[in-house]
């Protein structure tokens, strides 16, 4: 879940993907038009970007101006926005014209490209054999595989968390929110005046609702498709909108809840618990001058929520069998008619000599799935935990001089035991179109503003995205 602010995979963050899906047959059509293999080497290559924040193009320059010294390729950059990335892939394949390499790529977006015939599958999976298989978390690189076609190769990860007053919490003598009763206990315990229970993205139109209710749904076993059927109507996944329409209707917010709203009610002391991804701790911390809070505490001290905030990174419902982690990974791709080895040596730089500079501009939301090398397991792991802020803190403190070695050590655990709805069944492609189409945001907008119920909430989302994945056959 990437938002302006942090650069995580939401704000607008897949909004259009459905127009990739949709236009499978035009690209199709396209292809006989252009270019299917590598391009002739030139040694120059050209790479999109979709960490486009001014800072982080900076830093990202830098590494390429690195790169470039090293090596005998020429990099042309170019920021590209997610929202729009992919109407812009589209036409750049009707043009023969895709980049070489696209940096950040999350799961949904990769497995259509995939799915259209768009990426290089040799490159990504000799780049990992050269780097070692093993020195990857595996969980990562089941994500961004089909089988033994390779994807894409993993870079890092952001994680979906809850975030919660632990000082609140303790003072009303409430346990950690780690499953579905704590959780629904604390926000309506603390949904007092003007505090808020819980703030939990309620907008039909962002991927962010999604994200937000799919963390919920895996921690109960609630599934997009299982045996090979649609199953958002089952019986865990009831419970699932039926939990969720009592925080957000019930202990949330009144109005449309959005990835800003949510975060900014939270920072402003006026919620007890946010569901959010990692990309907020530093936020959290005060040093960001776009997105500061603003409790009455925080004036005095711009570091009191982040000291008086506990985390929870998995949670587990009733119909669940264990703590699930939700989060998304992102990628670097080669796509199908890049200049081979110039593309190769790039990637293979990015999670090399210059991984520790690309985790290094946002670590707090690009958790590194690669964790060290052959000779050094933990190097990158190491290195990740004493990272300074990203590019856009005012000071760049490390983090572990912020949050303990013991959450960071989780949420690095966390990738491992991440898991994502479709993915692992084939249902890649189904999953971005979703992304696009929103059935099921559009029906938490209608159940939790009071126009359905919970029931009809399941049904209306089995029966969409059950005749999206009909028009994907």
């Amino acid at each position: 879940m990437r938002i302006r602010t942090r650069r995580w995979s939401v704000r607008r963050a897949v909004a259009a993907a459905v127009a990739v899906t949709s236009s499978a047959a035009l690209l199709a059509g396209c292809s006989a038009d252009t270019r299917t293999g590598p391009a002739r080497a030139d040694g120059k290559i050209t790479v999109w970007t979709l960490e486009n924040l001014p800072a982080r193009m900076a830093a990202e320059k830098k590494m390429i101006a690195r790169f470039e010294k090293k090596s005998d390729v020429r990099v042309d950059l170019v920021g590209v926005d997610e929202g729009q990335l992919p109407q812009l892939i589209m036409s750049a394949a009707a043009s023969g014209n895709l980049p070489d390499v696209i940096g950040s790529l999350p799961l949904g977006q990769s497995w259509q490209m995939y799915g259209n015939g768009l990426l290089n599958t040799e490159a990504p999976a000799d780049i990992v054999r050269k780097l070692g298989r093993g020195t990857f978390d595996a969980n990562a690189l089941r994500l961004t595989s089909d089988g033994r076609h390779r994807l894409t190769v993993p870079s890092d990860a952001w994680l979906q968390l809850l975030v919660y007053r632990k000082d609140l919490l303790k003072k009303a003598g409430l346990p950690a929110p780690d499953d579905y009763d704590s959780v629904l206990g604390a926000a309506k315990k603390l949904d007092r005046g003007r505090m808020h229970g819980v703030s939990l993205a309620t907008d039909p139109s962002d991927p962010f609702t999604q994200q937000s209710f799919e963390d919920l749904a895996l921690a109960n076993d609630c599934q997009l498709v299982d045996g090979g059927k649609v199953a958002l109507d089952s019986a865990a996944c009831r419970r699932t909108f039926t939990a969720y329409d009592r925080l957000a209707r019930e202990h949330g917010a009144p109005g449309t809840q959005t990835v800003d709203t949510t975060r900014a009610t939270y920072f402003a002391g006026r919620s007890a618990m946010i569901v959010w991804s990692s990309f907020l701790l530093d936020e959290l911390s005060g040093q960001r001058a776009d997105a500061r809070p603003s409790c009455p505490e925080c004036k005095k001290d711009k570091g009191f929520l982040a000291e008086n905030s506990g985390i929870t990174t998995a949670l587990k419902g009733p119909d669940g069998t264990k703590p699930v982690q939700f989060g998304e990974i992102t990628s670097w791709a080669v796509t199908k008619t890049a200049e081979t080895r110039a593309a190769s040596d790039f990637v293979t730089y990015m999670l090399s000599d210059g991984y520790e500079d690309w985790f290094g501009m946002a670590p707090e939301g690009k958790i590194p799935v690669r964790q060290g090398t052959s000779r050094d397991p933990d190097k990158y792991t190491r290195a990740w935990h004493s990272s300074p802020l990203g590019v856009e803190a005012e000071v760049r403190k490390p983090l572990d001089a912020i949050y303990s070695d013991e959450l960071l050590d989780e949420l690095a655990d966390g990738v491992g035991v991440m898991r994502r709805w479709g993915f692992t069944e084939g249902e890649g492609a189904l999953v971005g179109a979703t992304n696009g189409e929103l059935p099921v945001p559009k029906a938490l907008g209608a159940m939790t503003s009071g126009q359905t119920t919970p029931r009809e909430a399941a049904r209306e989302s089995q029966d969409e995205v059950d005749a999206l994945r009909q028009s994907l056959r």
